[in-house]
């Protein structure tokens, strides 16, 4: 068995994600343990609702849902009450046997698997502290069951303390290929709550990356001057083609009002994540790219997507990182002056050339200094009395390197401390 604990998002979007799957036909929702009713009682807006009325009881935390994945062996056909036991048995195990969750099974992977929603916020309001949950209780908890129920051991395998989805494999939209609403929703869920990014620019350098592009329209237009947002699909070109999707009418409600409100909180979060950025810029200088575009593959290869801001004659005027190790986001200018598109542009043009020597490899200005030394040594030894032009180089470097005799020094006696001479007691 292998436990996947999400980082913590809001609950609505792990609730829609599960439901939508049930709708599909792809799911079943197996239990509501500790709600005040049974499952097949409740719709989507009462579990949502219970959901939120335990987070409002904390105000400090904004992402107080929990997703978690657990998944089985392909060769085990496990029935539908021992899943339910088994799912019960995990929750207690971590700390949340008390916590309302759902258990939903999915029948669209080709291994069983099931997967829990649940919130950090406890009966009295306070947040149930997760660090290293994935790490300590999560993983003596998979052995326990394993042991207990008898199934296939997860060892050899990798196990992830908090598991953090590559999003970097998310599908691009192909206008025509899907559904346009569906395909949208896939990617916002990816990206808006996955991603730490501080203005819609930022968001849609990422949305980009999929196709998708957050859209205000024109500053004059009724859209803009109502605050509202649509999300349209990209054609290959990057123009703006199908049909422009509300933000309202999305189940997550990416709204432009709600957006705002993650802008500030991400301004915040993001902040551990700078200097790391940063290290990996200055990193991948060392490396002596010749180009921006030889730098933007550097950083491609450190897990860094680069997005550069251009004018309709070619002309960049910006640059935006995407860090995905951290899923931050930040301007160049953000960063400090030497990131911004038109400092990097220099920083890369003046680049060192390196070439190899026998030690390694030394910078070219390095060379041209080592250069200038050397003939430095050669005038001083040229000015040095009694040496021919043809000595050998290393009588040279003997003559150079020998210590001077100091024909002022003290003798060895006077350099001595004098010792103070004890006074004797009168007798």
């Amino acid at each position: 068995m292998v436990a996947r604990i999400y980082p913590p998002a809001q609950v609505k979007n792990s609730l829609s994600y599960n439901e939508n799957k049930v709708r599909l036909g792809k799911a079943e929702c197996l239990q509501a343990a500790n709600f005040l009713l049974e499952k097949d009682q409740m719709n989507f807006y009462q579990k949502l609702g219970f959901f939120e009325n335990r987070s409002a009881l904390n105000q400090r935390t904004s992402n107080a849902g929990l997703h978690i994945s657990l998944n089985f062996d392909p060769s085990e056909r496990i029935a539908r009450e021992k899943l339910i036991q088994i799912s019960g048995e995990y929750m207690e195990k971590i700390g949340f046997g008390d916590q309302p969750y759902l258990v939903y099974e999915h029948h669209d992977a080709g291994h069983p698997h099931l997967h829990i929603v649940t919130t950090l916020i406890k009966e009295d309001g306070k947040r149930i502290d997760i660090h290293n949950l994935g790490r300590n209780a999560s993983e003596k908890a998979r052995k326990e069951i394993e042991i207990a129920h008898n199934l296939v051991k997860a060892s050899g395998k990798k196990q992830n303390s908090i598991h953090t989805p590559d999003l970097t494999k998310i599908q691009q939209i192909q206008y025509g290929r899907s559904e346009t609403k569906k395909s949208i929703t896939n990617v916002l869920d990816e990206v808006i709550s996955k991603f730490k990014y501080t203005s819609l620019a930022e968001l849609n350098a990422i949305l980009k990356l999929y196709n998708v592009i957050a859209d205000r329209g024109p500053e004059g237009g009724r859209i803009f001057k109502n605050r509202g947002l649509l999300y349209k699909i990209l054609d290959e070109k990057g123009n703006k083609t199908g049909v422009p999707i509300k933000a309202s009418s999305i189940c997550s409600k990416p709204t432009l009002t709600n957006l705002e409100k993650r802008f500030s909180e991400n301004k915040e979060n993001r902040e551990p994540d700078r200097k790391k950025l940063k290290t990996a810029i200055e990193w991948s200088l060392t490396k002596g790219p010749k180009s921006l575009d030889e730098l933007i593959h550097h950083l491609k290869k450190e897990g860094i997507q680069t997005v550069l801001r251009q004018n309709k004659d070619g002309l960049i005027y910006g640059i935006t990182f995407i860090d995905f190790r951290t899923r931050s986001v930040f301007n160049g200018s953000d960063l400090g002056k030497p990131y911004s598109a038109a400092n990097l542009l220099k920083r890369v043009e003046s680049a060192p050339v390196k070439t190899e020597t026998a030690q390694g490899i030394t910078p070219f200005h390095e060379q041209s200094r080592n250069l200038d030394l050397s003939k430095q040594i050669k005038t001083e030894l040229g000015s040095i009395r009694g040496i021919d032009k043809s000595t050998h180089k290393d009588d040279l470097l003997h003559l150079l390197l020998k210590s001077e005799k100091n024909e002022n020094r003290l003798p060895y006696q006077l350099l001595q401390k004098k010792r103070k001479k004890k006074k004797r007691p009168y007798l």
